[in-house]
């Protein structure tokens, strides 16, 4: 990763800027993290990580402030003007580094946009250029929600990216024992049998680090494999992006929830949130690749 003057931090710094920002934060009552608790439910040859809201009216709060509205109908963006106290770095000329103020896992990022853009625009060599640089720094999972029916909340472009460990007891992320067990794709987006619905995955260079136009390339492979058609701008595909440093996933999606349970991009790394028990034993009931089948597209 080349680092250039508009990157607000030299090379190995960023992790002490979030830990630093966090603590700020915090102390001032900027970041408000939603306290759960946890349990693994397997399914389909996958351990599913399950959050369980332990307070819901800090929940409800977050979602009113998240679809606030202004005067004129126009729709609340906590990005334009940003929460200076949020604020972590500069990553380039276009993006910047936030804290998630309703943060489930600690040191949450957001990626955005300083100009305001659609999240139902295609990603652009901009958008993973700056996932690139963050990605340089913290060795995690970053994702991109694209689109209302794929779990996004809020409609300026934003890419998020936690740290490890995604599962508090430090197992692997989930997804990882499934894509492990894929055979070389030859540069060919493949599928796993245990996934039972639409999606591609493609290996990337982790020796190389994360590169921008690598991972634009990657993105494109796997869209296109999913029927994206780019001349289509809003995009008419709405579907989930997951990317490590060695392997990046995309998943088509038809609908936002299925039974009440809503499901974002982190819902298919094997990490799901319910609101209370109840949610939580319909869930167990149908099963975690039960509730992914119905929100993503069918299989080819």
């Amino acid at each position: 990763m080349v680092y250039s003057p508009e990157v607000g931090f030299a090379p190995g710094d960023l992790w002490s800027k979030i830990q630093r920002q966090t603590r700020h934060a915090l102390d001032y009552g900027a970041l408000q993290p939603i306290d759960t608790r946890y349990e693994f439910v397997e399914q389909g040859g996958m351990r599913f990580l399950v959050r369980i809201l332990a307070n819901l009216v800090r929940k409800e709060k977050a979602d009113l402030a998240q679809r606030a509205s202004g005067a004129a109908g126009k729709p609340f963006n906590p990005f334009l003007p940003y929460d200076p106290d949020l604020f972590v770095a500069d990553l380039s000329t276009t993006h910047l580094c936030l804290l998630n103020k309703y943060n489930v896992v600690d040191h949450h990022i957001l990626i955005i946009t300083r100009a305001f853009e659609d999240q139902d625009t295609w990603l652009t060599l901009a958008d993973f250029e700056a996932l690139a640089t963050a990605m340089a720094e913290i060795d995690g999972l970053a994702f991109y929600n694209g689109g209302r029916r794929a779990g996004a909340s809020q409609r300026h472009k934003h890419l998020q990216l936690v740290p490890p460990p995604l599962c508090p007891d430090r197992s692997p992320l989930p997804l990882d024992t499934i894509v492990t067990t894929l055979a070389p794709s030859l540069g060919r987006p493949v599928s796993s049998p245990l996934l039972p619905f639409r999606h591609a995955i493609l290996p990337l260079d982790a020796e190389s680090g994360p590169q921008g136009d690598t991972m634009l390339s990657t993105y494109r492979s796997l869209l296109e494999h999913l029927g994206a058609k780019w001349e289509q701008s809003p995009q008419t595909l709405p579907y989930n992006l997951l990317v490590t440093r060695t392997w990046m996933m995309a998943v088509a999606r038809q609908q936002e929830s299925y039974q009440s349970i809503p499901v974002n991009s982190l819902g298919f790394a094997g990490s799901l949130l319910v609101k209370d028990p109840a949610q939580l034993a319909l869930l167990k009931s149908m099963g975690p690749m039960t509730v992914l089948k119905h929100v993503a597209c069918s299989e080819f």
